[in-house]
Parts: structure tokens; C-alpha cells; sequence
């Protein structure tokens, strides 16, 4: 059921224009510019940081954007309602939409992987993959906990409005394009405390230098799932 669940939520994601537009076209096109373009300041090796942030970025949008906008137009029709009721347990449909998300996560993993490589990327060692993976699963539930958060509990139209808000503010000042030591010392420590930077800096130790990451970074990104994730089981409504 698990298997069905995730697989028809895959399908029904990778087949919307917009989604596949959020999801991968726009981070290979982010991913090509950042990696040539002198335009924005990234650490050298150039394609290797670029990498490691669109890696960021390609989290975000299907973990929390993806899944809040779709979660909120669900509620919006009818369908989790209508799936609420059929056999599948609650705790199933939530599985599935994670289960769901992790795959498209891979999806974008790979695309992005097979461009930076083209651009110049040389992998780091066996443990940095191996952290990277681990950055990622974590990254994907933290964000996927924000995503039910939002859409479970806004109007459609105002988690539309929101999601999309939230992408381009973590994208521009949320440590991602912009790494947090680039931004007025203010600023950078507020930043520093968001999922967006903790997961941009983990991955650009496990990419660049093929370390682990900092404990700091692993545990904002726990604490913002686990806070989202309660917050998320209290709120989220069927309609």
C-alpha cells in the first residue's frame, strides 16, 4: 500500500510542468550560472560550492514548496479528504507524500549530479558522498515537516503566495546562493539559525572538502523538524 501510495504521489509530481519547472529546471539553470557566471560571489572550487548550494536549493523547492502548494490545492479539492476515507490509514498517506518526496529528491540528486559533472565537478571522497546522502534524507524531512506545516493548515491561495515567498527569501538571503559569511554579521547570525543555511553548510563540507558537517548544522536541522513535525500533527486539517 506504502509502495502504491508513494508511487502514484511520484507520478502525479514529475508529471506537473510547474513542479518539474521548480524542482529541476530552475536549479540546473541556477547550478550552470553559479558555476560560470563571476556575477555571484562562490568559493573556489567554483563548481563544487555551486553544487553543494543547488543541492540545498533542490531540497526546498520539492521538500517544502513542492509539498506545501500541493498539500494546500489537496485540502483545496477534496482529495485527502476522499483519501481519508478509503483504507489507507492517515499515517499511510502521510508516509506515502514523504515516501514520495524523497524520490523526487533522488530524481533531482541525480539530474543535478550528471550536470556538475559535465560542468567540472570531481566527487569528493566515499565519506563525503556518504554525509551528503545523510544531509540530504535529514534536509528532506526537515523541510518536508515545514511543507505539511504550511499546507496543512493555510487557504490553497495563501500557501501559494507564501511557499513561494519563502523560496525566493531562503534562496536569496536564506544562506543558499549567498553563503552566510557573506552577509552583514547581523544578518548572518539570524541566518545561520534557519534549516536553509544549516543544510547549504553541511552539504558544502560533504561536497567541497568531504567532511562531516558541524554538529550546529545537524542539529537545526533536527530541531526545525521536530518542531515542525509537532506543530504540523496538531494543525494539518483534511479540508
Amino acid at each position: 500500500m506504502l509502495f502504491a501510495q508513494a508511487r502514484t504521489e511520484t507520478a502525479l509530481t514529475l508529471r506537473n510542468g510547474e513542479q518539474v519547472l521548480l524542482t529541476v529546471l530552475i536549479p540546473v539553470a541556477l547550478l550552470v550560472a553559479m558555476s560560470l557566471m563571476s556575477v555571484i560571489p562562490v568559493p573556489e572550487p567554483r563548481v563544487a560550492s555551486a553544487t553543494a548550494r543547488v543541492l540545498a536549493l533542490a531540497v526546498i523547492s520539492s521538500a517544502f514548496t513542492g509539498q506545501a502548494i500541493a498539500l494546500g490545492f489537496d485540502r483545496r479539492y477534496g482529495v485527502l479528504k476522499r483519501l481519508a476515507a478509503t483504507a489507507l490509514p492517515r499515517w499511510l498517506l502521510v508516509a506515502g507524500r514523504v515516501t514520495a518526496g524523497l524520490a523526487v529528491v533522488a530524481v533531482q540528486v541525480l539530474v543535478l549530479s550528471a550536470v556538475a559533472l559535465l560542468l567540472g565537478w570531481r566527487l569528493p571522497p566515499v565519506t563525503g558522498l556518504l554525509w551528503a546522502a545523510a544531509l540530504l534524507v535529514l534536509g528532506s524531512l526537515t523541510f518536508g515537516a515545514l511543507g505539511v506545516l504550511l499546507g496543512g493548515a493555510l487557504r490553497a491561495e495563501v500557501v501559494l503566495a507564501l511557499a513561494n515567498i519563502a523560496w525566493f527569501v531562503l534562496l536569496l538571503i536564506g544562506g543558499v546562493a549567498l553563503g552566510v559569511d557573506t552577509l552583514p554579521a547581523w544578518l548572518g547570525v539570524i541566518v545561520d539559525a534557519l534549516p536553509s543555511a544549516a543544510l547549504a553548510e553541511g552539504l558544502h563540507h560533504a561536497v567541497v572538502d568531504g567532511a562531516a558537517p558541524a554538529l550546529r548544522h545537524v542539529l537545526v536541522l533536527v530541531i526545525w523538524g521536530a518542531v515542525a513535525g509537532a506543530l504540523a500533527a496538531r494543525t494539518t486539517r483534511l479540508d
